[in-house]
Formats: structure tokens, sequence, C-alpha cells
């Protein structure tokens, strides 16, 4: 008998072949599973695995659920109150390395990668964030956002990220009170020390840049926080790995699906309720079966 044939059955047997359900026919309960996996911070092929269904249409259903919830919370997140919002990038990769970019090549949506983000320090919702290079149009662009989204006057706390004072200054003028905190970090000549463990702060100072902060409140302490439960709750962006982001819209769409989680339905160990009850445009905790019937239902959140 042909070897193939042998093996062929074995595999048959061990592994049968079974015609994959289409995205569009999976039960809520199968789709609800995907999802919470995801959140949990769970590679595609893990929930492959544990799920049964196959990472391409895995894949399809968090595209299309990541383009729900950047829709929920683009009308959701209007005409908040804020008193001190904290914002920092977190960085991550898409296709390749910066470094492994050819000339001819595109670099806009592959390579370095940066998501900029807010966070209310009281109620620790997240109200804004951006993905793209780290660059002054795309500090310019988040910021925009931002001040589309807050209405009162606040206390912002950022980086020493140079495009940031101009930008701020446009979008705000002296209607916000502006601080920065200045980080040194020692020089080292060592490659595997930089790559392998972040680089010790020897010295930390703040700046008033406009109107009048209160000068304790400057600060980048939660959202910095906030970065390791991103690294955490998203295997893309789990350092030393090949887990990372194959194409930028897959990147945005667990981006989406992080930050609606992490607002609405994920509730906050410190709070004990989810930061969009904190804040008050949320009444209860919401679950994945809420998002994926709001379309249709345009449930209250």
């Amino acid at each position: 008998m042909n070897p193939e044939t042998i093996y062929g059955s074995l595999r048959d047997k061990v592994n049968p072949k079974v015609k994959e359900p289409a995205m569009n026919t999976l039960s809520n309960e199968k789709k609800t599973l995907i999802l919470s996996l995801l959140a949990e911070g769970n590679s595609i092929r893990s929930v492959e695995r544990l799920s049964g269904v196959h990472r391409d249409t895995i894949m399809r259903l968090m595209v299309t659920v990541g383009d729900q919830c950047r829709v929920f919370h683009h009308e959701t997140m209007n005409n908040l109150k804020v008193n001190n919002l904290h914002v920092d990038e977190i960085w991550t990769y898409c296709s390749k390395h910066q470094k492994r970019i050819r000339p001819e090549e595109n670099e806009k949506y592959i390579g370095d990668q940066y998501v900029f983000y807010a966070m209310d320090s009281d109620t620790k919702l997240i109200p804004a964030f951006r993905l793209g290079k780290r660059d002054g149009h795309a500090a310019a662009s988040f910021m925009f956002e931002v001040s589309t989204r807050i209405i009162n006057r606040f206390q912002l706390s950022t980086d020493a990220f140079p495009p940031y004072k101009d930008v701020v200054d446009r979008v705000w003028g002296s209607e916000i009170d502006y601080g920065q905190v200045i980080k040194s970090y020692v020089q080292t000549g060592e490659e595997s020390e930089r790559r392998y463990s972040p680089p010790r702060i020897i010295r930390m100072t703040k700046e008033v840049i406009s109107g009048n902060p209160d000068w304790n409140d400057i600060s980048t302490s939660h959202i910095e926080r906030s970065n390791l439960s991103i690294r955490m709750s998203m295997r893309r962006f789990t350092r030393l790995t090949n887990a990372y982001s194959k194409k930028w819209e897959n990147l945005y769409a667990a981006l989406c699906l992080y930050f609606w989680h992490y607002n609405f339905a994920r509730v906050h160990e410190t709070l004990r309720v989810t930061p969009a009850m904190e804040h008050g445009i949320a009444r209860r905790i919401l679950t994945w079966n809420d998002l994926l019937n709001w379309k249709s239902q345009r449930i209250a959140a």
C-alpha cells in the first residue's frame, strides 16, 4: 500500500476534515467564546485550537466586530468631562521590523507603529486612541480628536515627546493646564541590556508648559501602568515573539476590541466597576452579546 495512503487515512481519523463554517453562520455562543479568548490575550492560533474555528474565520470576526467597536466608541465617547488626563504612546510593529523595510516599500502601514492614547486618571476611562507613526502629524491628529470628545478645561500630562508642545498649543491654546514629565535614562552600550530590560531612569523632572496645572498631578504613572495591561491583553504586543500583526487593519481591529472591552466590559480591580460606569456613561457591565446585538437593537450603554 502507498505510505501516503496509510498516513493520510491516519490523519483523517485524528483530525477529520470538516467544512469550516462561515463567519456569519457562527452561533453567538461561539462568537462570544472567540472574542473572550482574544480579550484575555490569547493568540489567533491558540484561539483556533481552543474554539475549533479556523484562524481565517477568527480574523474575519475580529475585523468585523472591531469595526463595530470603533463605531460604538465614536458614538459614545462624546461630551466627556475629565479633570486629569494622561497621554502616552506604546510601541509595536506591523509586518516587519523597521530596519527590514526596503526603500521602495511604503512604510506608513508597516514597520514601527505607535498607539497614542489618553486616560482619565480618576475614572481610568480611555476616551481616545490613534494608531500610526510616532511623528507630529499623528500627535496632532490624536490631540484634535481628544479635543472633540472632552468639553471642559482639564489638566493634561504627557511625556517629553517634542511635537506635543506645539500641538497642544495649536489645539487648545490657553484653554488647558498642561505639564510634562521629563525622564532621563542611563546610557549604555550593551545591546542585550537595552533589548531585554527597560533602561534605568536616573532622573525625572516636571515642567509646566501652559496654564496652571497642579504640580502634584503632573504625572503619567497611571497610563504607564496601563501599558502593561495592553501588552498582557493583546498577544501581538508581546515583545520578542512572532506574535506580531501581519496587516495594519488587523492590528487596528485588535485595538478597537481591546479598548471597548477595557472601557465597557472589564471590571477595573481598583474601581470595582468598569471605567465607563465610573465615568457615568454606562449603567451596567456590558457583554459581548450586547455588542453583537448593538447594531440592531441600539442598546443604551
